[in-house]
């Protein structure tokens, strides 16, 4: 390879390490999901192109350092054939991130897996004034920490309190992180305070009556940021209920970043200079 353009290398995945032309290759994921064959793919690279290891980054990815700049070609190539791509770098919409979600934990109350495979396909790699990242989040356990993301896309349950249903034995108020239920079994009462409600559905999960129900959605914030400078990501809009809405939402968001963002911009930079409040306008906008 000649007249090589290691940024626009770096942009492609191929990040330079401190030793001469060797480069730290960025793989493609969706949500943190691989196959086993995949899997046996990565081992394959990293034996016969790199030093025999690999590197799992923060952002549930794989990294294959050692690769030669001589074979860059060749390793693109064998990773096509094998059902693979290089990952996304620079300013564009990085790696979504997931967690289990519903269809494997307990806990969640969304398909994450199906949420960031749409996201990839809508928004994967797609160009903006700097890098942005957006991960799903199953619950409001926030195993994939929403708020730390440009976007972040949480499950929720907004509640529904059946009383003829209910026996008031008071798991729902035991089962409550945010104290929001109150029950009193000798007058047979169940007040919730919904300001208190972080939308979990460990209600609705605990009830032995089904008395709670619900509809499941999402959580959206926006602006968040973690590296040498932090910001927890707001919450700009109820619960939404419908994936319409929420890739509306999204749309919203990355088209604002577009037309607001200076180069080399975050996100949570640009709302600061612009004004929040521009944004949530025009998120309004789309309810």
């Amino acid at each position: 390879m000649t007249n090589v353009n290691y940024k626009e290398l770096k942009k492609n995945g191929f990040m330079q390490q401190i030793q001469t032309d060797n480069f730290s290759m960025r793989l493609k994921s969706v949500g943190g999901h691989l196959t086993a064959a995949q899997l046996q793919t990565i081992q394959e690279v990293a034996e016969k192109y790199g030093n025999g290891t690999v590197h799992l980054t923060s952002r549930q990815g794989v990294e294959i350092p050692f690769i030669k700049l001589a074979d860059i070609e060749t390793v693109i190539d064998y990773l096509h054939k094998n059902d693979m791509e290089v990952g996304a770098c620079g300013p564009r919409v990085r790696t979504i991130t997931a967690c289990h979600g519903n269809s494997i934990c307990r806990c969640g109350l969304i398909n994450t897996a199906e949420v960031a495979q749409e996201l990839d396909i809508r928004y994967g790699g797609k160009e903006l004034p700097h890098k942005f990242k957006m991960g799903v989040t199953g619950c409001p356990n926030n195993c994939l920490k929403a708020e730390q993301n440009d976007i972040g896309i949480k499950g929720a349950l907004k509640p529904l309190w059946l009383e003829d249903k209910c026996c008031f034995c008071g798991l729902c108020a035991a089962a409550c992180p945010g104290k929001a239920i109150t029950v009193d079994k000798s007058a047979k009462t169940l007040t919730l305070d919904e300001e208190k409600c972080i939308n979990c559905g460990k209600c609705n999960k605990v009830c032995p009556t089904s008395a709670w129900t619900g509809e499941q959605g999402f959580l959206l914030s926006f602006g968040g940021l973690y590296g040498n400078r932090i910001t927890v990501g707001k919450h700009l809009l109820p619960i939404i209920l419908s994936q319409e809405i929420l890739y509306k939402a999204v749309d919203t968001a990355l088209n604002f970043f577009a037309k607001n963002a200076n180069k080399g911009e975050r996100f949570a930079n640009t709302l600061n200079r612009v004004g929040w409040e521009k944004l949530e306008k025009d998120l309004q906008q789309i309810l």
